[in-house]
């Protein structure tokens, strides 16, 4: 067994208990709307966190998700409401201008040899402030319910799972083949353990990089796709503290945050674990803060132990 499969038995294990806790002590937590609100609410995280995955992989991170969600979501969301744009379209909408953004990030950090949170924390900034020109200081609403199929709804379910989650679970198994079995995936777990031995070894480093923050941009679109179709005003705040979610996810997940070891099924047991705490922290009727607390806890906990194997690996 490796260390991240080892990471992510643990995991199951702590989730087996939780949700063991909680149906025994509260009435509601495995009732199917609030099992159906948990997956559709932990869905977006998921998807985007398929993303990030593959950049915390190559050593790297990208900050700004959240601020680039809001500016997918400004965009399509205007355009279903002054347009009569079709679901997929709306979609490709959104998957374009999450591309562009996630690939200006992977061309700035590829070619401007800066560390990617300094780069992606200037983007978020930058898209943050894009995102508040578009909304032009008010709330959008009117949105047409065209992408509710995305939603968690109950057009947005099927045999009582939401789609949102479903298309998570198949991104994430894309990926996990890709990054373990494709030549290129596995030059990502290269890159992250050693760039400059992976361009010798002749890993188009540069070119990779671009593709893994290009992809989370895409994914970054697709969760933003979902987000609109959970219905309610798109407001200014969207995305705010989405790219701590994510990163919890991931790192919790098991992937070194120093780089070249994670697991996607990882970040979806991580992602599951941070909505666990959200849902329970809500049913118990605790102050919202604590779920802040309880992910901050479990994100030392994961780069801890991240720490502790890398000093022992190093003393091998």
């Amino acid at each position: 067994m490796t260390k991240t499969e080892g990471q992510e038995v643990v995991l199951i294990a702590v989730l087996a208990v939780l949700w063991l806790a909680l149906g025994f002590g509260t009435d509601t937590f495995f009732a199917a709307a609030n099992l159906q609100n948990i997956l559709a609410t932990v869905a977006p995280v998921t998807i985007i966190g398929v993303g990030m995955t593959a950049v915390i992989v190559t050593a790297g991170i990208d900050v700004s998700v959240g601020s680039a969600l809001a500016v997918v979501m400004v965009v399509v969301a205007q355009m279903l409401r002054d347009t009569e744009l079709a679901l997929v379209p709306a979609i490709l909408l959104g998957l374009g201008v999450g591309g562009v953004l996630g690939a200006i990030n992977g061309v700035l950090v590829a070619y401007g040899r800066v560390h990617a949170i300094i780069i992606t924390f200037g983007t978020l900034n930058i898209f943050r402030f894009v995102a508040l020109q578009i909304f032009d200081g008010k709330e959008v609403a009117g949105v047409p319910a065209i992408l509710e199929f995305l939603g968690g709804g109950a057009e947005g379910r099927s045999f009582g799972i939401p789609h949102a989650w479903l298309l998570a679970i198949l991104l994430a198994a894309g990926m996990w083949f890709y990054m373990r079995h494709a030549p290129t995936g596995r030059h990502l777990y290269a890159i992250g353990g050693n760039a400059p031995a992976a361009r010798l070894a002749g890993i188009r480093v540069t070119r990779r990089l671009v593709g893994v923050y290009t992809i989370t941009g895409v994914l970054v679109g697709l969760a933003a796709c979902c987000v609109i179709g959970g219905g309610g005003l798109v407001g200014q705040s969207a995305g705010t503290g989405l790219e701590l979610q994510v990163i919890a996810a991931v790192v919790i997940g098991g992937t070194s945050i120093l780089g070249g070891r994670g697991s996607v099924l990882g970040t979806v047991l991580g992602a599951l674990l941070v909505g666990t705490v959200t849902s329970a922290v809500t049913l118990l009727g605790w102050r919202s803060e604590l779920t802040a607390l309880f992910i901050g806890v479990f994100i030392l906990l994961a780069v801890g132990a991240d720490l502790i194997r890398e000093r022992r690996r190093r003393r091998l």
